[in-house]
């Protein structure tokens, strides 16, 4: 475990941030940045068969010690972080001890995180906390599931009287953008099942995730002096206001919680002559997801009919619910669910607010799980990790591998 935190602090200082607007994979140059740390790592404590492919896929294995054949099992995380903020340059602070009050992250611009505002807080007093500057996210979403599998793999290397099958690992780009899976060669990784180690608090246990889909609303208008505009300008900023007013104010993200959906509106730009609306719809019920799309639809009709065929619409969906997927093999949650009570941790079981790579290699023919790796506050300045927390997630690994090779299922 001595070397979990150096390995993360590492990882994080290497940015990796990634792009949705790009059209390459990995979506960043830099991300093979620390791609290429990890292969050489994973030489380095003696995985074998490590590969990385020309899209930055990485791949590994830790060989079967049993003389038995046992189910193959992965574990899986992404090594790019948000673009919702700067990955740029982080400088991770570390506090010992915790002592529950305010943590001031940046004197200078009074940047502070205080438990009266992450609750969360609470539960760490006497703990590591490792959390950013207040200029940055921290990147623990998810380097601290790629330190937690190393980590968890050199264990079992220097550890072979702890019996277990064959163990795949894989991190992947471009996850933070809905492309962590998209190139992902399944039946190389050859694993009947697999874990993402992407999740959040200690004890955290998903197999359901949102069905999501991103939409764009394209607002044509038409550009005439003001003072002589009546019955002749369009105005395409006002046409998009119409169609916001139309949403439901109460189904956002700030307004709703556990299998609640919601419409998210995260850019929006416009002149006159041209105005443009871009948002994501979640729900984890797939009739409600297909009746929020047909909202948007309604809303775009409605507008055009009573301006004009201004408003132009596409949606395209990006990943499913797991749930369908996972529970005809509900043993592999279970074996997860006993590796943590084993550890006296709590399981949390609860459906992801938001998605992950499990989502998408589970509807690839790769059932996937997700389990914690201790952030909090992802995609943020107020970005923070225990590192008890991440020290869990390692011993949770190594148990799930023992209980997959021990137990007959």
């Amino acid at each position: 475990m001595e070397k979990l935190l150096p390995r993360f602090l590492e990882y994080v200082t290497t940015d990796t941030q990634s792009d949705p607007y790009s059209k390459t994979t990995p979506s960043t140059e830099k991300q093979w940045d620390l791609a290429k740390k990890l292969v050489m790592e994973l030489h380095q404590i003696g995985m074998q068969e490590v590969s990385i492919d020309e899209n930055a896929y990485i791949m590994a294995t830790l060989p079967n010690n049993l003389d038995k054949k046992v189910p193959i099992i992965g574990f899986v995380s992404h090594f790019d972080t948000s673009p919702d903020f700067s990955g740029r340059n982080v400088k991770p602070q570390i506090f010992e001890n915790y002592d529950g009050k305010d943590i001031v992250l940046n004197r200078l611009k009074n940047i502070v995180l205080s438990p009266d505002y992450f609750e969360d807080l609470k539960a760490y007093v006497g703990q590591t906390l490792i959390t950013t500057d207040g200029t940055t996210l921290l990147g623990a979403d998810d380097k601290a599931g790629i330190a937690e599998i190393i980590t968890a793999m050199e264990y079992l290397i220097n550890h072979p009287e702890i019996k277990h099958g064959k163990i795949r690992i894989a991190f992947t780009p471009d996850e933070e953008i809905g492309r962590g899976a998209h190139k992902f060669d399944v039946e190389k990784f050859g694993a009947e099942w697999a874990y993402t180690v992407d999740g959040s608090q200690v004890g955290e246990l998903e197999y359901e995730n949102f069905n999501a889909a991103k939409a764009k609303i394209t607002i044509t208008g038409k550009s005439v002096h003001p003072g002589y505009a009546k019955n002749k300008m369009v105005n395409a900023i006002g046409i998009a206001n119409a169609f916001l007013s139309h949403l439901p104010p109460s189904e956002v993200p700030e307004h709703t919680t556990g299998r609640e959906g919601f419409f998210h509106v995260h850019n929006i730009k416009g002149e006159i002559e041209k105005a443009e609306i871009e948002l994501i719809i979640r729900d984890h019920d797939a009739v409600h997801f297909e009746a929020r799309k047909d909202l948007l639809n309604d809303i775009k009709d409605k507008l055009n009919k009573k301006y004009g065929e201004y408003v132009n619409l596409t949606i395209e969906d990006q990943y499913k619910n797991m749930r369908e997927k996972v529970e005809p093999m509900f043993h592999i949650v279970e074996i997860a669910e006993e590796a943590m009570k084993s550890l006296q941790i709590e399981p949390i079981i609860k459906p992801i607010r938001g998605g992950t790579d499990g989502s998408q290699l589970s509807f690839m023919g790769l059932p996937c799980p997700n389990i914690f790796a201790g952030g909090h506050n992802f995609h943020g300045k107020y970005e923070y990790v225990p590192l008890e927390s991440m020290e869990k997630a390692v011993k949770v690994i190594v148990k799930i591998c023992e209980l997959t090779a021990t137990q007959i299922r």
